[in-house]
Order: C-alpha cells, then structure tokens, then sequence
C-alpha cells in the first residue's frame, strides 16, 4: 500500500505541475501576469526497523514570482513615462499653432508694417492705404485664429482630463473589489496568486494615469494613495476624483485633480503634488505651457495693439481729424479671487503700462500682513513687496499697475491674467482707408535765412518732455499756441535755443537756454523734433499745429506719423526682441519647450522600459523554459504513472499467491 501511496502522491503532484506549466503557458499573452510555480515538500518518512522509509511527495503550494520592489519602481517610472509623453504631445500640437510659413502669424505681422511704407511714400494714395488697413485686418484674423486653435487644444486637453478621471474612478473600484476578495480568500492560508496578478495589474493601469503609492495591510488588502496622502483606496473602499477648475480663482481656466472625500470639501491637487501619470502631464500642460503660449500671444496682440493705437491717435486722417485706435484692445483686466479684495489693471491710462515691459505671464497679488503683501511673477516665481496700497499703485512691474481699493485679508491671493484673451478678442476697428492717421499733427519750417547747416531729421507726435506755459498741454497734442513755436538757436558753444510763442503779440520766450545735440529728440508738449547738424546764431525752426490755416491743406501730404508706425516694427518690445522680431522669439520658445519635453519623454521611456524588463525578467513567462518543464513533468509524470502500475502487479501477484 505505501508505495500505492507513493505513485499516487507522485501522480497527483506531477499532474498539479503539468497543470501549473500549461497555465504559464496560456497566459504568457495575458497583461500582469506572474509566473507560477510548484512549490513541493517531501512527505515525512514512516519509520522501521530499518529506518526511515519514505512516503512520497506533496505540493506545499503555488508560488507566484514576483518582486515587489520591481513591480512597485516600474509602476512609478511607468507613471512619470505617461505624463513626460503625453506632455510632449501636446506641446506639439501647440507649436503647430506657431507657424513660420508665409501664412502664418508672423508673416501677417511683417506684412502689416512693411505695408505702410507706401503710405510714407504717398500719404494721399488711397490704393496704399486700402492695403495697409488690409493687412491689418488679416494680422488680428490670424491673432485671433492662433487664439482658437489654443482653445481648442485646451478644449481637447479638458475632455481628456475628464476621461481620465473617469477612468481612475473605474480602476479605484476595481482595485477595492480585488482587495475584498483577495481579504476574503486569505483566511485558506494559501496565496490568490491570480487575484494578486489582477490587482497589480490594475495598479500599474492606475499609474499611467495618476502616480500612486501602495501600504499592504494585515488582511492582504492593499491601501493606494495619490498626491502623497490622499487614501484613493482603502480596503474595499474607493474614492472618487473629478477634474474642475480652480475654486481658487473659479473663472481662472486653472484646471485641478478634485478629490472628493465622502462628507467633506473636495482637496485640490495640483500638478505638483501628482508626481507622474497623464493627468499630471495634461494638468502641466494645460495650467503651464498652454497658458505660456496665450500669454506670449496675448502680450504680442497687446503690446501691437495699444502701441498703435496710441501712434494712430497721434496723427491725422485725410480729413484733418485726430487719429482712432486701430484695434480693439481690453480697457482693463480684472483680478480673479473669492476673497474681498478687488483688483484691476487699467490699459486705458499710457502712464500705467508699457508695452516694452510686459512680461508673458500670469501674476498673483498675495496680501501678507495687510495692506502690505507681494505681487509674484508665475513663470518664474519673482516677488515684489508693497507696503500698502498707495506703494502698489505707484510701482510699475513688468510694464503693468496694479490697482487696489481695498486690500484683502491675511493669506489672500488675488489672480491677474493680462494677456489670457488678448489675441482671443483682437479686432480691427479701421476700414476706411481716409482714417489711417499718416499725416504728423504738427508741421514745422526751417528758417529762409538760417546760415548753419541744421536740418530735420524727424518730426512727429509723442509725450511731452518740456510742457510750456501757459498752454500746460500734457494730452499730447499738437503745438496750442496760435501761429506755432519757433526755436531759436545760439551757436555757443554749448549750442542752445530759446523757445518763442508765435502767437503773441509781441512774441514771447517761453524757454530760454535749452541744450542742443544734433540727433537728439527735442520733445515739447507732446511733439519732438530731431535736428541735425550745427546752427549758426539766428537759425530759426519753426514748428506749428498742422491744422493752422496758415499751411493749408499740407498735412494731406504728409507722412510722419505713417512713418512713426513704421518704425514701431524697430521698437524692443518683447524681451529685448523688436517688434518685427517678436513671433520669431514666440517660436523659440515654445520650439525650447517642446524640445525640452520631447526629450524628457524619450528618457523616462528609456527608464520605464528598463525596469518594465527587469519586471518581466522576474515575473514573465518564457515559452522555452516552459516547453523544457513541460516535458520534465510529463516524464514524472508517465514514470509516477508507472510506479502505480508497478504498484499494482505486485498487489495482484501477492492476492493471488495468498489464494493458493
């Protein structure tokens, strides 16, 4: 009977084994798997007289090779891959937005100020006016293309936000209804290797979406957290996530991971606090490079817009009438907070912003020890204090003023976005080609007498330097004194001149010994003139209002401040970039940052792939060693099966021996 016994054992062992390798075998396709393994013991020997005779052989268990440290660095290399690609991505999609082909922003930009040097050519050619407001209006259509493309990847970026939620929440309940069972089951003392392979599995599923970290627990379960103490899993038990924007700055288009605690307000979990997984990538993307890139479109539609809208509203139209703003622009941003204080930037008043300054970037306003706080710069974290309110409002950062009426409380943060809808809202208000203001509003004649060698190298209209009384003319307007100002010069040397008013009789010096430099701007009431050359005593310059009746209609033929806008395109106004220049450093930067994602996706690819092949190593199934186990345990198999045959001779010969 033992060695029945024996066989018996060895047959059911080698059977449980050759059924453990065909499992292997079946599931070396299947996602998570683990390899398994007969795990046998020797069964305790009977003792004789002559010693210990052994029983045979049992199957202790089935192992499941499995490295947890493995699993777990794969799944969080796993998870830092998902949101590095996804990024890189999109970030692609944003610099096909930016285009440097002939039709694409830039060019409309170029085309634009290049267009007005046949307005300076002949100011009074309705042809090359009709084309300047053209390309205008084509240079804001583009802006406001770019606009909605941006709208769209961030419409795009959202949707897939909400997916993803989604399917976290999916995942949660799938990994809490594993753990019940996995609990459940424990109690047998025997290891559920499958369900283990299925709840690792859906773990690794969760980390390509959102970065989690796991605790085992006594009862087998496993605890999952995300954004470093946030239970998503705790037993059987599943909290959902939902993706909104802010309740910050409700309003703001900041986009947050929610967490929505059972009976309690939902925790906000920003990008930061994610770690890795595609909801940390698009959340990335869409709070940092996707408003990077509004704001650099934003800043050039501004910047170009209220920069020539003020030149435009400095010269005159065909019909002697001041200049209109050529593009709409925003009046004013307003701040976004839930608190009590009240924030706004005036873009009305020229003394409060400068285009030249402005910075492509988002800032809050955080109140410290009210009314004192700091504003911070959000793309790179730079601070400035105020001491109050007053101080805040007399400081210009970045080309911008920040307007309080009442301070908010300790903690308070107020949100500006200057530049978000800029481009969005970008419109040219301009279409008769006899209101492009080409002509100077001022008018100004040389001497017939002067002996030196002055002459005029610019004349045009601009803020005022020198204001002169009585007139107090601040509004930069042309020359109020009837009948124009006359410079007249002293050769000295230092060379000087005294400022005459024409219009009074006897005409009066309103300013005496004022510097000449040939080539520098002298700028008055609102117009500057630039003079070269060396003035002989009694050299006169006459500059007059260009509406006066005394120099008829010449202002139609003049194109001074057609070529002020001109020059614009020469003006530093995007980070040292002129204005020409500026799509141009647009591109470079969101050609960097793609640059910089692209490759920070290829290195973590590298690094999860890496780790994912140790995993495997470990825990995979490879058909070769199966095939070779395979036929190890069927030849056990046939020779256990061979042992009971044996067996069983031997008990029918020894039956029939006892019947003789």
């Amino acid at each position: 009977m033992s060695l029945l016994n024996v066989g018996a054992r060895a047959l059911l062992a080698n059977q449980v084994a050759l059924q453990t390798t065909g499992h292997n075998i079946a599931n070396v396709s299947t996602a998570g798997y683990s390899r398994q393994s007969v795990a046998m013991q020797t069964v305790q020997g009977q003792f004789t007289g002559s010693g210990y005779i052994g029983n045979g052989v049992n199957v202790a268990t089935i192992l499941r090779n499995h490295n947890e440290l493995l699993t777990r660095q794969a799944a969080a290399a796993q998870a830092v891959q998902s949101g590095d690609s996804v990024r890189a991505e999109r970030l692609s999609q944003l610099q096909d937005v930016f285009q440097g082909s002939t039709s694409g922003l830039g060019a409309a930009i170029t085309d634009m100020l290049n267009s007005l040097a046949d307005v300076v050519a002949s100011p009074n050619d309705i042809t090359a006016r009709t084309v300047t407001l053209t390309r205008m209006n084509e240079m804001a259509a583009r802006m406001r293309s770019s606009a909605e493309q941006l709208q769209e990847i961030q419409y795009s970026v959202t949707e897939q936000l909400k997916n993803d939620a989604t399917r976290i929440n999916q995942l949660a309940s799938g990994i809490a209804e594993a753990n019940e069972q996995i609990a459940r089951v424990r109690g047998n003392g025997q290891s559920p290797n499958d369900l283990l392979d299925k709840r690792d599995q859906l773990i690794r599923e969760l980390n390509q979406y959102i970065q989690t970290t796991q605790i085992p627990a006594d009862d087998g379960s496993v605890g999952v957290f995300v954004g470093g103490s946030q239970a998503l899993v705790l037993g059987s038990t599943a909290t959902s996530v939902s993706v909104d924007e802010s309740q910050l700055f409700p309003g703001s288009g900041q986009m947050r991971l929610l967490f929505n605690r059972p009976g309690a307000t939902p925790v906000e979990l920003e990008e930061g606090m994610l770690g890795g997984g595609e909801v940390a990538g698009l959340l990335r993307f869409v709070n940092n490079d996707l408003a990077e890139g509004r704001n650099l479109l934003g800043r050039m539609a501004l910047a170009i817009g209220t920069t020539m809208n003020y030149q435009q509203t400095q010269g005159l139209t065909l019909d002697g009438q001041p200049g209109k703003p050529l593009f709409s622009t925003p009046s004013s941003v307003q701040g976004y907070t839930q608190g009590t204080a009240q924030g706004s930037i005036d873009l009305t008043d020229s003394s409060k912003f400068s285009p030249t300054k402005f910075a492509a970037s988002d800032y809050e306003v955080r109140f410290t020890t009210p009314p004192a706080g700091q504003v911070v710069r959000l793309s790179d974290g730079k601070t400035t204090a105020f001491t109050d309110l007053n101080d805040l409002r007399g400081q210009q950062i970045d080309g911008l003023t920040f307007d309080f009426a009442t301070a908010g409380a300790a903690g308070e943060r107020v949100l500006f976005k200057p530049f978000a809808s800029a481009a969005a809202n970008i419109q040219s208000l301009v279409y008769s080609p006899r209101d492009l203001a080409a002509a100077n509003p001022v008018n100004a004649a040389m001497g017939t007498s002067n002996t030196g060698t002055l002459q005029l190298a610019e004349l045009k209209a601009e803020g005022p330097t020198l204001t002169l009384p009585p007139d107090g003319d601040t509004a930069n307007t042309p020359p109020a004194f009837p009948g124009g100002i006359q410079l007249q010069f002293h050769a000295g040397p230092p060379a000087t001149f005294d400022v005459v008013n024409q219009g009074a009789a006897p005409p009066t010096t309103v300013a005496t010994g004022q510097s000449y430099t040939p080539g520098q701007p002298i700028q008055i009431d609102g117009w500057s003139i630039t003079l070269q050359g060396t003035p002989q005593d009694g050299d006169t310059v006459t500059v007059g209002n260009a509406l006066d009746p005394q120099y008829g209609d010449g202002y139609t033929r003049n194109a001074g401040n057609a070529s002020a806008l001109m020059r614009l395109r020469d003006v530093k106004m995007f980070d040292e970039s002129t204005l020409s220049d500026g799509y141009a450093g647009l591109m470079a930067q969101v050609g960097t940052r793609t640059q910089s994602a692209q490759y920070a996706a290829k290195l973590s690819d590298s690094i999860a792939s890496n780790l994912e092949a140790s995993r495997t190593a470990v825990s995979g199934v490879n058909l070769d060693e199966e095939a070779a186990r395979l036929i190890q345990y069927q030849q056990a198999y046939q020779a256990s099966a061979k042992m009971l045959q044996i067996a069983q001779n031997i008990f029918d010969n020894l039956i029939q021996s006892m019947g003789r």
